[in-house]
């Protein structure tokens, strides 16, 4: 079996740093390999007096340094690709190296708190064909070693189950613990129900899936609002959070759907935001 690997779309900015603490944390738990990817536009008119070289060895330069600072014992690659589109050259990168998923800073702005997302960022979870992680605001100076705990949130329209196998995977490939949650952003009595069984559910669809020596949990929050809900959760360092894609997104792309947006506003973790299946109407 190959070696996983994991794409890291870096800049040299906070953001970019911040993506590169997680993909470290992504690729120590998975065992993985990582690609260091840095797009630069086919042509800068702003740059134009500016000879080629020099963006080439800055970029150069930026890419080295980052992958020096990444643990010794993390396989590191850098890419350095020219593209009209940083959008496109980072899921033409990922892509190419086979990459499990792609990873990038979440600071950039349009989100506020700890997630604000870019232009770039908010193309990439409308558009990629691999799971994108988005790193939270400041996931640098934590720089957790490795997952601690996967929270998946489970929705009830169909297509859900794509999201909840693709966490099976994650825990049973890395023996890490599963905490399954159903957010209930009202306060009616029949969608709370209905959310405690469909969270029951799951909880017996992910214990018969994992061996029973990787705990698996459960767990209904509900408040006025979506962000409510999922402060009420209690989270910790190294913990992630996987969503699904919205039904409107394309067959194997991702769309960020309102209740994920909602959450990015109040966490504190890394959102691992996964590709709609074939024929899936995810939440």
């Amino acid at each position: 079996m190959s070696t996983p690997r994991i794409a890291v779309a870096y800049l040299a900015t906070p953001g970019g740093n911040d993506a590169v603490a997680v993909g470290e944390q992504l690729a120590h738990t998975l065992g993985a390999e990582i690609d260091l990817c840095m797009v630069l536009p086919s042509e800068r008119p702003a740059l134009a007096a500016i000879p080629g070289n020099v963006l080439l060895r800055e970029a150069e330069g930026w890419l080295a340094a980052a992958a020096a600072g990444i643990r010794s014992d993390i396989t590191v690659t850098t890419h350095l690709s020219f593209d009209d589109s940083s959008t496109s050259g980072l899921i033409a990168a990922a892509e190419d190296v086979g990459a499990e998923a792609l990873v990038v800073g979440g600071a950039g702005g349009g989100i506020a708190s700890s997630f604000s997302l870019g232009s770039v960022v908010n193309d990439l979870v409308h558009a990629s064909p691999i799971p994108v992680v988005i790193a939270p605001r400041g996931a640098r100076l934590t720089r957790n070693e490795r997952i601690r705990e996967v929270t998946c949130a489970v929705g009830t329209r169909p297509g859900a189950d794509a999201l909840l196998k693709s966490a099976l995977r994650l825990c049973r490939d890395t023996q890490t613990p599963l905490r399954l949650v159903s957010l209930v952003a009202v306060d009616n009595s029949d969608d709370l129900e209905l959310a405690q069984q469909h969270a029951h559910n799951a909880l017996d669809q992910a214990r018969s899936a994992l061996p029973e020596d990787i705990p698996v949990t459960s767990r209904v929050a509900s408040g006025p609002t979506v962000e409510d809900a999922v402060t009420k959760l209690g989270w910790h360092d190294g913990d992630v959070i996987m969503v699904g894609s919205s039904r409107l997104a394309q067959p194997r792309r991702l769309f960020l759907g309102s209740t994920a947006a909602k959450m990015l506003r109040v966490l504190q973790v890394p959102m691992i935001v996964v590709p709609k299946d074939e024929g899936a109407d995810n939440d």
